[in-house]
């Protein structure tokens, strides 16, 4: 059977080789809590935010409020945008000498000039630390490296957009603070982190993760 990648897979990957063998070749998945409603609503609600901006060709006052204002645009082609978005296309790369097909939803685009510039926006009930946004770096690797595989030019940048609760009004209404994170990526680094994973599928189940509880807690069962 093809295998099916994604950056959420390939995170599992690179945090235990083991746990992400048995996901994709056993089906045997990690045990999953209860997941919470909120993130998923507050995307809705930021993608719908973003596109009324985009359709009036201007960009949201979160973006403008962090200086990125000259030539920047939000993508405006909200067709290929919508397929881009979906966790059930994506944009999506078939590797002809494994099989293996790699596939990412993205949140937004922004363009400047003729290059792509991913947009992904995060959520958090707390403020920043000092190395919040380095957990994402493979995330936009990999967008990076399925957009140019498609054929699109992407500048050597990404952003990261961070909402987090800052203070609740009079009225109920409960206001967000934003931090623009502008990330470097690695289109190599992106491919290389893929074809270690379909390698690892091709062959035999890795050792436990000594520091994976959740190996750990296999074994004990």
């Amino acid at each position: 059977m093809p295998y099916k990648l994604s950056p959420s897979s390939i995170n599992l990957f690179l945090e235990c080789p083991h746990c992400f063998w048995l996901q994709l070749v056993k089906g045997i998945k990690r045990p999953e809590g209860i997941f919470p409603s909120l993130p998923s609503g507050m995307d809705k609600i930021l993608k719908h935010h973003f596109d009324t901006y985009m359709e009036k060709g201007e960009l949201p006052p979160e973006i403008k409020a962090h200086g990125l204002t000259n030539g920047y645009k939000l993508f405006a082609d909200k067709k290929t945008l919508d397929i881009w978005r979906s966790n059930f296309k994506g944009i999506q790369y078939l590797d002809q000498t494994s099989g293996v097909l790699l596939r990412g939803a993205v949140d937004n685009i922004l363009t400047n000039g003729k290059k792509l510039i991913v947009l992904d926006y995060k959520t958090r009930g707390f403020p920043l630390k000092e190395d919040t946004h380095t957990h994402y770096q493979t995330q936009l690797d990999l967008y990076n490296f399925l957009l140019r595989k498609n054929g699109y030019e992407t500048a050597n940048y990404a952003y990261l957009l961070f909402y987090h609760p800052n203070r609740v009004t009079e009225t109920g209404e409960v206001m967000f603070h934003t931090d623009l994170i502008r990330m470097e990526i690695d289109v190599k680094n992106g491919e290389k982190v893929f074809r270690e994973a379909v390698n690892t599928l091709d062959g035999p189940s890795p050792e436990p993760g000594k520091d994976c509880n959740y190996c750990k807690w296999l074994e004990n069962m």
